[in-house]
């Protein structure tokens, strides 16, 4: 069961209280002959995700569109067809997304939203494939909006993502819900013309990615997918296919992440079919390396080792003043890190090895080198080196220092636990140190 954001947002712009809609639904209900006795814990309830009987429905609709001026349906108020941010037209998908963006901000159950499966997970990729296009994306009403306010939003991204690889998606998810609530929300709701509405689009997906980017390192993970999913579909309202790849790339990590192996598979040969010459060779080097790790974690090792050799033979074509600004995460190392990964997974630790002690030679911003060094302290572990781990994972939680992050946490939580089964004093330093970083609460 999911929250009723839609009729959250609904009843905030009425200013109706929730005791003010189950008392003015009990004076319809008696109006129709209906005896009726809903107070605020029932509207309460719906926005948790319940659905009142029988007619009360249409009753909300009715005495909502009263207050509001202007009609209101049951998909208004997310009484109707599923809560999908796809198959739907963009002024529908714009007031489900903004809705989103509002139960985020004020820390309503959004964070608990379970991660979707099945259909539901594969119609939002298999729609930004396929036809039909948004073939106009204008809209005639509200204040203008300018190439000024498209510019703005691009620079907030730049910001927000460089906010999120110092301080983590902790301390950023907030900062980045808040702007896209009280200045993107206002710009979508504006009048554009076509151009200028698909550039809007675009910029406000970048940012859509930043949050779901956080939501995932908040190990809120279907959140996380949400805003993914939001992403794609200003993708496609934007005609950008590449950028629509570089979404998919971030549901392909999340599903890895999730071991949801064969729809990370599935999802990665849709991100190189669908962008085909769009895309990037920094993108296409994630999606291959992605795709090694699945393999890897099946332990399929022959389309784990051929994954693997695409995507260093796709790394040596990168060249930074040719790619979109979001494949920056694509930095020297990390591809030797994420191939670190998918050969420990696949137990060619001698490899594993070398790749983790490459990746941290190699610069990147904190946050990454935070872990690659837990990748190098796992690999060490496993390679029965327990003083190098020891090391490693000193100047692992040094490195972190001020950064609100769960996924690190839940990496050095993992860390410490087999630290400790060492039993040695060297570990136990180590132990010591992580226990103090952890003794902080997000």
């Amino acid at each position: 069961m999911e929250p009723n954001t839609l009729l959250d947002a609904l009843l905030d712009e009425a200013g109706m209280s929730h005791a003010g809609l189950a008392a003015r639904l009990n004076r319809a209900g008696h109006g129709d002959g209906m005896i009726l006795r809903y107070d605020h814990t029932s509207v309460g309830r719906w926005l948790r995700g319940q659905r009142p009987r029988g007619r009360v429905p249409e009753f909300i609709c009715a005495i909502l569109s009263q207050s509001l001026s202007r009609r209101i349906t049951l998909d208004d108020i997310g009484m109707g067809r599923p809560d999908t941010v796809h198959g739907a037209p963009l002024t529908d998908f714009i007031a489900r997304a903004t809705a989103l963006w509002r139960a985020d901000q004020e820390r309503r159950d959004s964070a608990a939203l379970p991660v979707i499966a099945g259909t539901r997970a594969i119609a939002p990729v298999w729609e930004w494939e396929n036809p039909p296009e948004d073939l106009d994306v204008s809209r005639p009403a509200g204040p203008r909006v300018d190439s000024s306010d498209v510019t703005m939003l691009r620079t907030a991204r730049t910001h927000y993502e460089s906010m999120y690889r110092q301080t983590g998606g902790v301390a950023t998810r907030p900062r980045v819900v808040r702007f896209l609530m009280e200045h993107t929300t206002p710009l979508l709701r504006g009048s554009y013309g076509d151009r200028t509405g698909r550039d809007l689009f675009r910029a406000t997906g970048g940012l859509a990615a930043i949050a779901g980017i956080c939501g995932y390192d908040s190990n809120a993970q279907g959140l996380a997918q949400r805003y993914f999913h939001q992403a794609l579909r200003l993708a496609k309202a934007s005609g950008d296919r590449r950028f629509g790849g570089y979404v998919i790339a971030l549901l392909v990590n999340q599903a890895v992440f999730l071991r949801n192996y064969r729809q990370a598979i599935a999802f990665a040969e849709a991100g190189l079919r669908t962008a085909g010459p769009h895309i990037s060779p920094a993108l296409r080097t994630d999606l291959y390396v992605m795709q090694a790790k699945a393999f890897a974690g099946m332990k399929a090792v022959s389309d784990a080792h051929r994954c693997m050799t695409l995507a260093e033979q796709t790394a040596a074509q990168i060249r930074r003043q040719d790619e979109p600004p979001e494949t920056g995460y694509m930095q020297p190392g990390l591809m030797e890190a994420q191939l670190a990964e998918a050969l420990t997974s696949l137990g060619e630790l001698t490899s594993a090895g070398e790749y983790a002690e490459e990746a941290v030679r190699r610069p990147t911003h904190a946050r990454g080198q935070v872990h690659r060094m837990a990748t190098l302290t796992t690999v060490e572990l496993n390679r029965g080196e327990v003083e190098r781990a020891a090391a490693s994972a000193v100047q692992m939680v040094d490195l972190a220092s001020g950064m609100e992050s769960q996924r690190l946490r839940d990496r050095f939580d993992q860390l410490r636990r087999r630290l400790t089964q060492q039993g040695s004093a060297v570990t136990a330093d180590a132990v010591a140190r992580i226990d103090e970083a952890l003794s902080v609460p997000l």
